[in-house]
């Protein structure tokens, strides 16, 4: 067996069957009826089943039929997704593209707060300059069923084994995943992306965890320094910024049950939901921006860590939901405000006001405090960051393509 085989993306030359396996799957054709028509497969699943599945697997056969490569399955996704966020933004827009060599591959490490999303969007800001989509690191927690690790797999996702017991047996995974990180980026001329801590940042609190910048270097050669192993990486932080979060309730009922102390156990299909809400949900305006290359003058973690906050943050796009609610959190210096403001010069600010006070209601009221600090926090960050060493570039890319 290859050494990457339990964990890589799968090949070209696998997709056609992964796909039947797919469509004759009868745990993920319900799963796809439960979202169609979830009223009547829960009160009437003897009458849905029987006529439905048949139905939906033909329909997949008739859409997949020319699906050969992963390229032709990513050019669907791909479709269906600008169909999507045509629907559920109010326009996105990508920055910073121009800082990417055609003829070099990267390590993207980017902020989380969706799941699917988050390289889903990459990936569409990649097919805007013509280059090949990333491959995502994606947690073996999200692939408990056979269907959701095929279907994550043949997207060229590849696999965070988080689930693995035992002190040794955890280190010798992290291995293998640090060896096909690099092998992808610095033999094979691959992409990849990864979050830059494990799960989304629920308190919209983006930081880097230590941890993850250390594993990279799990497969470094002995004679390596930490920080020319992280230049061969080839890595570069992405900001993602969202003006609303359709998951903000699913984020603020975990945080209100941590901030109880109690332990926050999630439904079956929890995290499909959230993708699924993610995907489908309002969104508001989007913004991608990609920050400068990291080289290999970084000689420990922790100051690899700090440079990635630094140009996560800088480069976070800071929308009117996250000034309004900063400014709701306490008496605020008019100047800073207004200051804020000035990036949004022809923002009707009353209609504004008025709509994220609308979206807060859909809260429960015990967690709104919670939200409103979580679309706080990346203003916090910026204002912070303005009073530390000057920041390279803008803190709003000048070169943003918009769709």
């Amino acid at each position: 067996m290859n050494q990457f085989d339990d964990i890589r993306p799968y090949r070209d030359s696998e997709v056609p069957d992964v796909l039947a396996r797919l469509i004759a799957d009868p745990e993920f054709i319900d799963l796809l009826l439960s979202r169609r028509a979830p009223l009547l497969m829960r009160f009437m699943p003897w009458i849905m089943k029987p006529i439905a599945r048949p139905l939906l697997r033909r329909h997949l056969r008739h859409l997949t039929r020319h699906v050969e490569t992963v390229v032709d399955f990513q050019d669907h996704i791909k479709v269906g997704l600008q169909n999507v966020l045509d629907k559920t933004t109010d326009g996105y827009s990508f920055g910073g593209l121009d800082q990417l060599d055609p003829d070099k591959s990267y390590l993207f490490i980017s902020n989380h707060r969706d799941i699917a999303l988050d390289p889903a969007m990459v990936n569409l800001a990649l097919h805007t300059v013509d280059q090949e989509t990333v491959r995502i690191a994606i947690g073996d927690n999200l692939l408990s069923k056979p269907f959701a690790s095929d279907l994550m797999r043949v997207n060229r996702s590849f696999i965070v084994k988080r689930s693995v017991e035992g002190r040794r047996e955890k280190l010798e995974a992290l291995k293998n995943l640090s060896a096909y990180i690099r092998f992808s980026v610095a033999e094979d001329n691959a992409s990849c992306w990864i979050a830059q801590a494990e799960g989304r940042a629920k308190d919209g609190f983006d930081r880097t965890d230590t941890a993850l910048l250390k594993m990279l270097t799990l497969s470094k050669s002995k004679q390596q320094a930490f920080g020319e192993a992280i230049g061969q990486l080839q890595l570069m932080p992405v900001s993602l910024s969202y003006e609303y979060d359709p998951c903000i309730i699913e984020k603020s009922r975990e945080l209100y049950a941590a901030e109880q102390g109690e332990t926050y156990l999630k439904a079956e299909f929890e995290d499909l939901d959230s993708i699924q809400k993610g995907l489908l949900g309002y969104k508001g305006r989007v913004q991608v921006n990609f920050g400068d290359p990291i080289g290999s003058h970084f000689e420990t973690p922790e100051d690899l860590a700090q440079e990635i906050d630094r140009q996560i943050y800088a480069l976070y796009q800071i929308f009117p939901t996250n000034i309004i609610a900063w400014q709701t959190q306490a008496e605020r210096d008019n100047a800073v405000v207004e200051q804020l403001k000035q990036q949004w010069p022809e923002e009707d600010w009353i209609a504004a006001e008025a709509k994220f006070n609308e979206h807060l209601q859909t809260v429960p009221a015990e967690h709104r405090l919670l939200v409103i600090d979580a679309y706080a926090k990346p203003v916090e960050n910026q204002l912070d960051l303005q009073q530390q060493p000057p920041v390279v570039g803008s803190l709003i890319n000048e070169d943003a393509t918009v769709c």
